[in-house]
This record gives C-alpha cells, sequence and structure tokens, in this order.
C-alpha cells in the first residue's frame, strides 16, 4: 500500500513543477520524460537540465532557485482541507480525450465525482446573453439526449446564459454535468451559480479546473478555461454566438484538436446567431437541429451498446505497430480514434496516419464522427 506521506511529497513536486516561472505545460512534460519524475526535475543538477531541449539556461536557473515548493504544500493542505482531487496527466483517471491535446495541463484539479472518462462527452457552449430560443433549444436538445438513454456527460463553463442552461437542463434531466472554472476551486463565479454548482457536485458530476487555488479571477483564464471545455469533449455544440466572443474560440480551440464541431442556426440578422452561421458557411462546424443529426454525424445509436461484429481472420501482412492496431479493433469493434491513441499508447498524429493507410488499404473502414472499424 502507497505510503500517504509519500503520495502528498509526489503532489507536491508535480505542484510545484507548474508553478516555476517560465514553464508551461508542454515544457513541463518534457521535463518530467527526460528526469522520469516530477520530483526528480527539482533534484536534477543545472547542468542536466540545461541540455533538455526546450530548457536551456534561463529556465534551468528558474527551477533551481525557485522557491515554489512552500506554495505547493500550501495547496496540498488546501485540498485536503476542501476534498479537492487532483489528476495528474499520466494518472489513468485523468481525462484521456484532454491528455490527447498538445496543451492540456499536468494536473486538474476536481470536486464532486465526476466521471472524466465516460463513454460521451459533449461541450455545450454559447453568449452569456441566451434569448429564450436558446435557452429552448437548450433543455429540448438534452431531454432528447436523456429519452435516448444514453450515458453521457454535458460540460460547460458555468457562466451566464447558455452554459448555465446546458448544466440546469442537464440536472433536471438527470444526466451528470461538469462545470470547467477559470480560477480555483475556493470559490465559484459567478456567484449566483453556486447552488447549480453544488448540486452537479451531489449528482455524479462536479467542477474541474486546472489553476490553483486563490487564482486571481481574470479575462485571460477564460480562454485558458475554454480549451479544457473543448479537450474535454467527444464534441462541441455551440447553441447561440455573436461573430466574435468566448463561444466561438472554444469552437476554433476544438477544431485544433480534432473534435466534432456543431451549430444550431438562428434567425438571419440575429446577433447571437451571426457566430453560429459563420461556422456553418465556412464548413467549420455542421449544422445541427436535432439529437438525430448529433447521433447521424457520431455514429452513435440510442438504446444499444457496442455492435458485436463478427470478424474474419485477417491474411495480411501488417508491420508490427499496425498489427496491433487491427488486433484491437477485433476486439473492439467501432472504435474512436481518440480511444485507439489511449488504448494503444500510440500518439495521435501516429493514429491518424495508420489509420489513412489502413483505409487505403481497404483493411479499415471510416464511420462519421472519427469511428473506424475494420472493413
Amino acid at each position: 500500500m502507497d505510503n500517504p506521506e509519500n503520495s502528498q511529497d509526489d503532489l507536491r513536486f508535480k505542484i510545484a513543477i507548474s508553478l516555476v516561472p517560465g514553464i508551461g505545460s508542454i515544457t513541463a512534460k518534457s521535463l518530467i520524460a527526460y528526469c522520469g519524475s516530477a520530483q526528480q526535475v527539482f533534484r536534477e543538477r543545472e547542468k542536466v537540465l540545461r541540455t533538455i531541449p526546450g530548457v536551456g539556461t534561463v529556465l534551468a536557473r528558474n527551477i533551481q532557485q525557485s522557491a515554489v515548493l512552500k506554495r505547493a504544500c500550501r495547496e496540498v493542505e488546501f485540498m485536503e482541507k476542501n476534498k479537492v482531487a487532483a489528476h495528474f496527466y499520466l494518472d489513468e483517471a485523468y481525462p484521456q480525450r484532454l491528455k490527447s491535446c498538445v496543451d492540456a495541463p499536468i494536473l486538474l484539479f476536481s470536486k464532486g465525482t465526476p466521471n472524466l472518462n465516460g463513454p460521451k462527452v459533449i461541450s455545450i457552449v454559447g453568449t452569456r446573453n441566451a434569448t429564450e430560443y436558446g435557452r429552448e433549444l437548450v433543455d429540448q436538445f438534452i431531454v432528447a439526449l436523456a429519452e435516448r438513454g444514453y450515458e453521457i456527460q454535458i460540460v460547460s463553463g458555468l457562466a451566464y446564459g447558455i452554459d448555465i442552461q446546458a448544466h440546469r437542463a442537464a440536472l433536471h434531466n438527470n444526466l451528470p454535468t461538469v462545470c470547467v472554472l477559470a480560477h480555483g476551486l475556493e470559490t465559484i463565479y459567478p456567484s449566483l451559480h453556486k447552488a447549480i454548482a453544488q448540486e452537479m457536485c451531489e449528482k455524479n458530476g462536479g467542477m474541474v479546473s486546472d489553476f490553483l487555488s486563490y487564482s486571481t479571477i481574470d479575462r485571460k483564464n477564460f480562454l485558458r478555461r475554454n480549451r479544457i471545455i473543448a479537450g474535454m469533449a467527444d464534441a462541441v455544440i455551440v447553441v447561440e454566438s455573436a461573430r466574435k466572443g468566448g463561444a466561438l474560440l472554444t469552437a476554433e480551440l476544438a477544431l485544433s484538436y480534432n473534435r466534432d464541431l456543431f451549430a444550431f442556426p438562428g434567425r438571419v440578422g440575429e446577433t447571437y446567431t451571426e457566430g453560429c452561421h459563420f461556422l456553418i458557411k465556412t464548413n467549420r462546424a455542421a449544422l445541427i437541429e436535432n439529437v438525430s443529426d448529433l447521433e447521424y454525424c457520431m455514429n452513435w445509436q440510442p438504446g444499444s451498446g457496442s455492435p458485436e461484429i463478427c470478424q474474419p481472420r485477417l491474411f495480411a501482412d501488417f508491420l508490427p505497430d499496425e498489427q496491433i492496431m487491427v488486433d484491437l479493433l477485433q476486439k473492439e469493434g467501432e472504435t474512436a480514434i481518440d480511444r485507439i491513441s489511449f488504448l494503444t499508447g500510440f500518439p495521435m498524429s501516429k493514429v491518424s496516419s495508420m489509420l489513412l493507410s489502413l483505409e487505403f488499404s481497404g483493411i479499415v473502414k471510416s464511420l462519421p464522427g472519427k469511428v473506424f472499424r475494420l472493413t
């Protein structure tokens, strides 16, 4: 059994590395990969640190001289007192969809009981100035999802407008929902939504953030928050948005992460439909009017589990990595590309390239929603 003190010490170093000036998630992952652990990063000699790609003299000196471990200790104490869980990017409980994003945080904090690796996850985003039409769209859409019997989790940002409407509708229909915050978990912003956030934590959902406690609530934090909303999901759905705003930025992030993107249309000329229409007109998002559209594009089948596929024996010469992928698809049947990457341990770029090669060879078939199966 793990020693709790050793576990706390390990977490302290994982938090500390994210506090070193000049080190972001990508550099932190590189340091941990080269040194073997977050703890070893701080024990390594400056001369060795300078040789790690992307580090150099300045960052190596920052690691050696930074007084970040005391701040990390305070954070561990806060987590214990407030029942906050930490998910390190190498942990099984870390959201695997998010892990495939190049700028995913090395640590994610959560309260409640969210399943961050549920079978189906969608993010719903939109304007803070939601119209009655937009709120009704959200309600009708989530009611239909619940009636289909999907095991699905709704993600949004707890903001006014479309975000909070999505959380409320999910709770009313007994679907787990998670809010992603742009600050630490010691507070709720906006404060009017505190009761909703608490209810989410009590009903198989919760709150997540990559910010430490008592972080300043700053405008730029919301863009950082949006990358998690996009990266945690299978698909992002935009319901009402102006031509500029947070929902459009989340949509662009979703596209950069190879996520499926959908947008509801609205009345021509309305301010808060211009963003959705722009996404549809420029082929960034698929037009969606109801749950059936989502099911078709994502290849979802209501009321049924994974289809049983009787696969013939494949007589072909595969490279070792290709054989791993073929064996996986024989076992799993229809499988999303994110899950293939997770189960094989191959990076997303490699999985995409191999799937394309196998598709050209007639071995693999591509289905809507970035799902693949053997032919």
